[in-house]
C-alpha cells in the first residue's frame, strides 16, 4: 500500500507505541532548503531506524508536517527517500523542504495504517492525498425512548436511544426515505412535544402518513407491529413485509372489511413505488459500499454509492487534493484510508480498480468495523455493473468540475482585464451590508476563486452599533502594512452604512495583518468587490489606506438608476463609471458574486433578528427559567400583563416564590 494512505480507526494502544527522537526542526531561512540537505538529513536518520513496521512524518523548517507515511520496513522505506536519483520530481521538491524526521514503531503493519491515518486527518500534511470534505452523513432513528416511537432524520453524534439506519448519501435521499416509510408503515415523524399536545389526528393522518397514535386512533401494540415492519423493511426484508401485507389484505377482503383491505393496499401500493426506485436485485449485495475513480486532468473524482439493507441510499461525487503525477490506485487507496475515518464500515466493499494492497487495506477497515470486511475490484457479473454505474457517474462529475473550473478561469481572466488588474485574481472578496432601520446590522464577506464559491471562508461581522469596538493590535514598532496611528473605531449611527462598512473592513483587515503582518499567507484578496456606489467605495479605500493596504484593488458595484440587474455600474478609484453589455458573461458572473453575498448576509440577518424575536424581556431576569417564565405566560397571557401585575398577583402564580415576585416587580417597576 502507498504511503499516501490513509486510516483513522481506533488508535492502537498505547502500548504498542514508541516514538524514536526525532532532529530539531528549528527554522531556517528558505533559501536553506535544498535536495542536498533534505537527503543528508534522512540519510543520517536512517542509521537509526529499525527495521520494524511503523509510521513517519517528514516536517519543515517549522516543524509542520509534510507528509506522512506507513512502513512495514521504517528503514528500508525511510532509505527509498535518501536516494534523490530515483525520487520523482514531487518526492525531490518534498525531501528538498524536509528539515527533521520523526518516526512512530508499531507492532504490525495494521496498527501503521491505522496511526497514519490517525495522523494524516489531524496534521493535513500537503504532500499526501487529502479529503477535505468531513461532512457527516445522514441517518435515519427509530427512536427508542417513547412508547410510540419517531421516525426522524439524524445527524451527528448517536446520543438519543434508539436504531439507526444508513448511511444516506444527502440529506434529500433521508427525506425521501422517511416519506417513503410513512406511506408505507404509517409511522410518525412529529416531535415528543408536538406528539404530546395533539387533541385531533393532524394533516399527516388525513393524507394517509401517520396511523395517530397521538390521539388514540392505534394502540401501542399495533403501532409495535407497525414499527416492526418499518425495521425489517431497513433491515432488508421488503419481499417478506410486502407478503405479509398482501396476505392481511386479502384476509381483511374476505372478512367484508373493505376499508381495512383498502388500507393495506394503499400500504403495499407505497412499498412497491420505494422498490421499484430503491431496490437492487443482486446476489450478495445487501449492505455494501460502491467506489469508483475516474481521472482525467489530472484531477480525480471518486464516486460513493451507499446500499443498505439491499436499497440504494444515494451516491456522492468527492474530489480529493493530491499531487497530478499520482496514479488513480494511488488516489483511491488514500481515499478509502481517509473516507472510512469517521464512517462505519459496510461488510462488502467495492471498488473500481485493483488496489496494491487491498488485502491489507481490508485487514484495517476490519479492525475498525470489529468484523470481516471484504474489498473487492469486481471484473464481470452483476457486481461489476454497479461499479461500472459508478464510475460512469465519476466520469460525468470530473467532466462537469473541468468544464466548470475552465469557465471560471476564463471569467477571472475577464474581470482581471476589466479592471485593469496586474494579474488574473485567485481569491475574490465580495462584501455587504443589512439591517432594518439600523437594528440587528450585519455585515458578510463570501471568497470565490478559480474552484467557485469557497464557502469555508464565509464571514458575517454582527456590527456593533452602540459600542466603540476594540482597537486593533498595532506593534510597538509600526512596520510596513499598517499605519502608524490607529485610533479606535467609533459608535456607529444605526443605519449608517458607510460606518458598517467601515467597521467590517478594519475588522478583516485588522485581525488579517495581526495573523499575518508579512501578508505572505494565501488569506490575502486579490480584489475586494463592495455592494454600493463610489461612497462605499470611498470609505474602504480610506480604511484600505489607514492600514497600509492601498495596493489591494477594490471595486463598488452599484445598480442602474432603475436598480434592474442587468444595468449595474462598476466604481473604480479615479475612473468613470464602467458599464457591461446586458449578455456579457463577466457582467452575469460578476452578478452571481454580488447576489451571493446578498443572500448570504440577509440569511445571517434573518436569523439574528429572528433570534432576537424569540427573547422576552423576562429572560433578563435573574432567576427566571424556562419553567418560571411558562407559568408566568400561562398565568398573566402576555408580558405586557405581567409588567402591570401588583406584587401580590406575581405571587399568586404557582412556581413563584415571594422572592422571585418581587425581583419579577422590582424589574418592571424600577423605582417603586
Amino acid at each position: 500500500m502507498s504511503g499516501d494512505a490513509g486510516m483513522n480507526s481506533q488508535k492502537p494502544p498505547p502500548a504498542t507505541l514508541e516514538m524514536e527522537p526525532a532532529e530539531s526542526a528549528a527554522p531556517k531561512a528558505r533559501g536553506a532548503r535544498s535536495l542536498a540537505r533534505g537527503t543528508r538529513i534522512l540519510s543520517e536518520a536512517v542509521e537509526r531506524l529499525p527495521l520494524s513496521p511503523g509510521v513517519y512524518r517528514m516536517l519543515d523548517d517549522e516543524g509542520n508536517a509534510l507528509y506522512v507515511g506507513k512502513a512495514r520496513s521504517l528503514k528500508k522505506r525511510v532509505a527509498s527517500y535518501a536516494n534523490a536519483a530515483n525520487l520523482s520530481n514531487r518526492l525531490r521538491r518534498m525531501v528538498a523542504e524536509t528539515a527533521a524526521l520523526e518516526v512512530v514503531v508499531t507492532h504490525t503493519e495494521v496498527e501503521a495504517l491505522l496511526l497514519e491515518s490517525n495522523l494524516i486527518k489531524r496534521l493535513m500534511p500537503r504532500y499526501n492525498v487529502l479529503l477535505r470534505d468531513d461532512k457527516s452523513f445522514p441517518h435515519i432513528l427509530l427512536t427508542g425512548d417513547h412508547p410510540f416511537p419517531e421516525v426522524t432524520k439524524h445527524r451527528g453524534a448517536r446520543n438519543r436511544k434508539g436504531e439507526y439506519f444508513g448511511p444516506f448519501a444527502s440529506a434529500g435521499s433521508v427525506n425521501k426515505a422517511i416519506i417513503a416509510l410513512q406511506r408505507a408503515f404509517l409511522l410518525r415523524n412529529c416531535t415528543d412535544p408536538v406528539f404530546q399536545s395533539r387533541s385531533r389526528p393532524c394533516l399527516q393522518y388525513q393524507i394517509k402518513r401517520c396511523s395517530a397514535p397521538c390521539v388514540g386512533l392505534i394502540d401501542q401494540a399495533g403501532y409495535a407491529a407497525l414499527l416492526e415492519q418499518a425495521r425489517g423493511f431497513l433491515a432488508g426484508r421488503s419481499r417478506e413485509i410486502q407478503q405479509g401485507l398482501v396476505a392481511e389484505m386479502q384476509a381483511a377482503s374476505e372478512a367484508l372489511d373493505f376499508e381495512a383491505a383498502a388500507r393495506f393496499r394503499d400500504r403495499i401500493r407505497a412499498l412497491t413505488q420505494i422498490q421499484a426506485h430503491q431496490a437492487i436485485n443482486v446476489e450478495g449485495v445487501v449492505d455494501a459500499d460502491v467506489i469508483a475513480a475516474h481521472q482525467a486532468g489530472g484531477q480525480s473524482c471518486i464516486e460513493v454509492f451507499f446500499f443498505r439493507g439491499g436499497s440504494n441510499n444515494g451516491n456522492r461525487a468527492y474530489f480529493p487534493s493530491h499531487d497530478r503525477s499520482l496514479a488513480v490506485e494511488e488516489v483511491l487507496t488514500s481515499f478509502i484510508g481517509q473516507f472510512y475515518d469517521d464512517k462505519p464500515v459496510p461488510p462488502l466493499v467495492l471498488v473500481s480498480h485493483a488496489l496494491p494492497e487491498a488485502d491489507l487495506l481490508a485487514e484495517a477497515l476490519g479492525v475498525k468495523a470489529g468484523r470481516r470486511v471484504t474489498l473487492t475490484a469486481p471484473t464481470r457479473g452483476e457486481k461489476r455493473r454497479l461499479v461500472e454505474q459508478a464510475l460512469n457517474n465519476a466520469r460525468e462529475a470530473l467532466g462537469r468540475r473541468l468544464s466548470e473550473s475552465a469557465s471560471q478561469r476564463r471569467l477571472l481572466e475577464g474581470v482581471g482585464a476589466l479592471f485593469g488588474l496586474a494579474e488574473t485574481p485567485e481569491r475574490i472578496e465580495v462584501y455587504d451590508n443589512s439591517h432594518i432601520g439600523g437594528t440587528h446590522a450585519q455585515g458578510a464577506m463570501v471568497v470565490a476563486g478559480p474552484e467557485g464559491f469557497n464557502k469555508s471562508a464565509y464571514r458575517r461581522f454582527n456590527i456593533r452599533s452602540t459600542e466603540p469596538a476594540p482597537e486593533p493590535a498595532v506593534p510597538a514598532q509600526p512596520g510596513p502594512g499598517l499605519a502608524e496611528t490607529q485610533a479606535p473605531y467609533q459608535p456607529i449611527t444605526p443605519g449608517d452604512d458607510f460606518g458598517m462598512m467601515r467597521e467590517v473592513m478594519r475588522r478583516r483587515f485588522g485581525r488579517a495583518l495581526k495573523e499575518d503582518p508579512e501578508r505572505a499567507g494565501p488569506g490575502w484578496p486579490d480584489l475586494l468587490l463592495i455592494d454600493g456606489g463610489l461612497g462605499q467605495l470611498n470609505t474602504v479605500r480610506a480604511v484600505l489606506d489607514e492600514l497600509g493596504l492601498g495596493d489591494i484593488p477594490a471595486v463598488g458595484v452599484a445598480k442602474g438608476p432603475d436598480r434592474n440587474a442587468g444595468r449595474e455600474r462598476f466604481f473604480l478609484p479615479g475612473r468613470e463609471p464602467i458599464s457591461l453589455d446586458a449578455r456579457d458573461p463577466v457582467l452575469y458572473f460578476l452578478q452571481r458574486l454580488r447576489d451571493e453575498a446578498h443572500r448570504f448576509v440577509i440569511g445571517g440577518h434573518r436569523a439574528r433578528r429572528q433570534k432576537a424575536l424569540g427573547r422576552s424581556e423576562l429572560d433578563e431576569i435573574g432567576g427566571i427559567g424556562a419553567a418560571r417564565r411558562k407559568a408566568l405566560l400561562h398565568h398573566f397571557g402576555s408580558v405586557r400583563a405581567i409588567a402591570r401585575a401588583g406584587l401580590s398577583d406575581l405571587e399568586e402564580v404557582q412556581g413563584i416564590s415571594k422572592t422571585v415576585a418581587k425581583k419579577v416587580y422590582e424589574h418592571f417597576h424600577p423605582n417603586g
